[in-house]
This record gives C-alpha cells, sequence and structure tokens, in this order.
C-alpha cells in the first residue's frame, strides 16, 4: 500500500464533502476517481481492499462532513437534543422538537443494523469501479423515477409554519420508511441524500423539506461511520497518514459546509433533475471507459 499523498487527501477530502451531501454518491465518486485516473491513484485509493487504509481515511473524513452539518443546522440541533432531553425526563412525546427527534432515532435504525451487518459485504464485493458505475447510472435513474412519481403525490404545503414543524407533523411511519431508503447508500454509486430526498418526495415532502430532512438524518449517521473508524487511523491503517488525514478533514468540512449552504437555497426552487442527468452520464461514460479501455 503506497502512502496517501497530501493532494490526494485534498481532492478526496474536498469531494467527499461536496458529494455526500449532493445526491451523486461519494462512496460511488471515492471509488470511481482513483480508477479513472489510473496510476499511483488507483494503486493509492481502494476502498475494496479487506484492511483498506484509504477506506478508513473517507470514512474518517465523515467526521469533519458531519461537523459540517452540525454548525449549519446548530440551531436545530439544539431544540432536537433539548426535545429528546424534555421527551425522555417527562416520558412524553408531545412537542415538535419531542417528536422530531424520535422520528430521527426511529428513521436511523433501519440503516444503522444494516451497514453494521452489511457493510463490509457491500464494499469488498461491490466496491469496485464496474459496479460503482453501474449503481451511479441508476442512481440516476432512480432520481428521476423519483421526481416523475412526486407528481402524482399530493405535496405539503412550505410555507405553512416552522420547517421543523412541517417535519414533526408527519407521522412516525413516514420517518422510518424516508429513513430506510439509506440502506441503499450501501451500495456504491447510490447516494444516501438522493435515496432520502427521492423518499420524502414520494411521502408529499417538498424538495426543501426533503433536503432538510434529509441532511438533519444523514448528520448522526455519517458522524457515527466516521468515529467508528476513527480508531483505525490511530492504529496501523493510520500510520504516517494523520497530517494528510487532518488536511482531506480541513478541506471536507469546508466542502460540506458550503454545499449544504448551496443545496438548502437551491432546493427552496430547483429539483433533482440536473443531478440525475449527471449521474446516468458520468456513469455511462465511466462504465464505459472502464470496460473498453
Amino acid at each position: 500500500m503506497h502512502q496517501l499523498t497530501y493532494p490526494e487527501a485534498i481532492v478526496v477530502g474536498l469531494l467527499q464533502g461536496v458529494t455526500e451531501l449532493f445526491p451523486v454518491s461519494s462512496l460511488g465518486h471515492s471509488v470511481l476517481l482513483p480508477a479513472l485516473l489510473g496510476g499511483r491513484w488507483a494503486r493509492d485509493l481502494s476502498v475494496s481492499a479487506p484492511e483498506s487504509p484509504y477506506l478508513a481515511f473517507v470514512v474518517g473524513l465523515h467526521v469533519a462532513t458531519a461537523l459540517a452539518l452540525l454548525v449549519f443546522f446548530w440551531r436545530d440541533w439544539v431544540r432536537i437534543l433539548g426535545g429528546f432531553a424534555s421527551s425522555v425526563r417527562y416520558r412524553r412525546i408531545v412537542t415538535p422538537e419531542e417528536r422530531l427527534a424520535w422520528m430521527i432515532v426511529v428513521a436511523t435504525i433501519p440503516v444503522g443494523i444494516t451497514g453494521l451487518l452489511l457493510e463490509h459485504t457491500f464494499r469488498t464485493v461491490l466496491g469496485r469501479p464496474v459496479p460503482a458505475a453501474i449503481f451511479l447510472t441508476l442512481n440516476g435513474l432512480v432520481l428521476l423515477g423519483a421526481e416523475r412519481l412526486r407528481r402524482r403525490a399530493p405535496v405539503q404545503d412550505r410555507t405553512a409554519g416552522d420547517p421543523d414543524e412541517r417535519l414533526a407533523s408527519g407521522t412516525f411511519s413516514r420517518a422510518l420508511q424516508i429513513g430506510s431508503a439509506q440502506v441503499l447508500a450501501l451500495l456504491p454509486g447510490i447516494s444516501r441524500s438522493g435515496a432520502t430526498m427521492g423518499a420524502g418526495l414520494l411521502k408529499g415532502l417538498s424538495h426543501e423539506d426533503a433536503a432538510r430532512f434529509s441532511f438533519l438524518l444523514a448528520t448522526p449517521v455519517i458522524l457515527a461511520a466516521g468515529v467508528l473508524k476513527l480508531p483505525d487511523l490511530f492504529g496501523p491503517l493510520g500510520a504516517g497518514i494523520h497530517g494528510q488525514v487532518l488536511a482531506g478533514s480541513v478541506a471536507s468540512f469546508a466542502a460540506a459546509y458550503l454545499a449544504v449552504r448551496f443545496l438548502t437555497r437551491y432546493f427552496e426552487h430547483r429539483t433533482m433533475t440536473p443531478f440525475a442527468w449527471y449521474c446516468i452520464v458520468a456513469g455511462l461514460l465511466s462504465l464505459g471507459w472502464l470496460t473498453l479501455r
């Protein structure tokens, strides 16, 4: 295993910060970019190896991405954590903050269990360039399908009340179904935010509220995934790359913060269709390049 270089770390950090929140799959891009660049990048950056320093590095960057989300949504998380505390203290689920807190908990359970049981299998079997290109193409088709089907679903009025109150007014069943879509993101090339946003649209959320709920749901999952891999970065897998990890983390934090700031405004009036076509074109071009070269 060649040592991760600073240019590689910074590029991957920027890529992680942007693609984790844009509905285009961060893991898919982390697999495809090294394969398409070839040379040392392809040798250094492989997530499919059983003990991959690159995987530990990429997942470690999740901490920086989650911190960016926490900083951007800090007011929401203060209310949500306060609601969780009051719910536990008074044994009730009454206020919007209490309902939203438990919705996030319920929605996170499926991907948490599935990730612990199947993440290693999915990564080692499917975390290769050709499957990633195929799944990236499918991700684009899923986004297009969600946009088409949402036209048949009644859309919740996004002008009524506070955004968190609108989300909390839904059912726990809806939250569970939207959260369960995160399981698809274990497949390299399928976007976590795209899957949850698509599920939210099909359940009647506006693009703005679907994106907001997606980012709130992603925060504990991304943070937990990163924290679980941090011990690897302080063990043999992280030997000699601590500086690169720091550089990549700073890049990932900055990119994620700018990405979520852009996307929360973008989805006030726009759709996922441009991202869908990007995934289809990028996936097919990558697949063609990888299979025909």
